[in-house]
């Protein structure tokens, strides 16, 4: 069980806040959101915007803002969950989170539960907390990341959020500022597909979806999914699925 002392989003301090508790009551989780210097092994440094710490209760706890600004998430809370007091997470020492839009996210549905009281509040707040830990654990555990790969990231997300847009590799190179060569290049290092095949599986998973729960013709689906021609559309629907359009929705249906 997990009693939530308090929970905050998009905290704002000026260049003076220091937190200096040299030994903490609580479990307190810090998500940074600006530079912030912290205290790691008997020294003071610096980390970059969107890091995370767990501290431990009875644990020193050290931070302060080191620019003109410092913004961070925070939640400090009392736990008995193994998933939390015993998880491989290094305890205070900041790692960088992989997806820092999506852990915002769970941040701020966190304080709308904290702070209602609806009948399944203590199961909501339960089931946020272990995504939150949940992604975590795969930041931990994700190695070099970079400002380029919360580009790559949000780009990403749009192309699977928009799959019907017309993408070109110039558009998304853009929309990261790198060149076409380059974005290919990273996006299939990052992901383990290239941009352009984002946007193919994407487009196929969204006509699957009418196609099998929809009463659009082919040629509808096809414009829906960002496809200018029909036939183009069935080609590399087969191309992916073996089967034409019409095929899979006769087995779907």
């Amino acid at each position: 069980m997990t009693h939530i002392h308090y929970v905050e989003s998009d905290r704002r301090h000026d260049s003076s806040f220091i937190i200096d508790v040299p030994i903490g009551y609580h479990w307190l989780l810090v998500i940074t959101k600006t530079p912030a210097r912290f205290w790691v092994n008997g020294k003071l440094k610096e980390y970059p915007a969107h890091s995370a710490v767990l501290y431990r209760p009875h644990q020193k706890v050290y931070y302060s803002a080191c620019t003109d600004q410092f913004v961070n998430d925070w939640i400090r809370f009392e736990t008995n969950e193994p998933y939390i007091t015993e998880s491989s997470l290094a305890l205070g020492v900041p790692f960088s989170l992989n997806d820092p839009d999506y852990i915002d996210k769970l941040f701020k549905l966190l304080v709308i539960e904290h702070n209602d009281e609806q009948l399944y509040k203590a199961s909501s707040t339960s089931s946020l907390l272990r995504i939150l830990f949940n992604k975590l654990l795969e930041s931990h555990f994700h190695d070099n990341i970079t400002s380029k790969h919360y580009k790559l990231l949000r780009l990403r997300n749009a192309i699977q959020s928009n799959p019907g847009e017309q993408w070109t590799v110039e558009k998304m190179a853009k929309q990261v500022m790198i060149s076409p060569g380059y974005l290919q290049n990273l996006y299939k290092k990052t992901f383990g597909v290239s941009c352009m095949e984002e946007v193919i599986n994407s487009r196929i998973k969204l006509a699957k979806e009418y196609l099998s729960h929809s009463s659009q013709s082919i040629a509808e689906i096809a414009d829906q999914c960002g496809y200018q021609n029909v036939e183009h559309f069935c080609r590399q629907f087969k191309k992916v699925t073996q089967k034409t359009p019409r095929q899979y929705q006769k087995l779907e249906n």
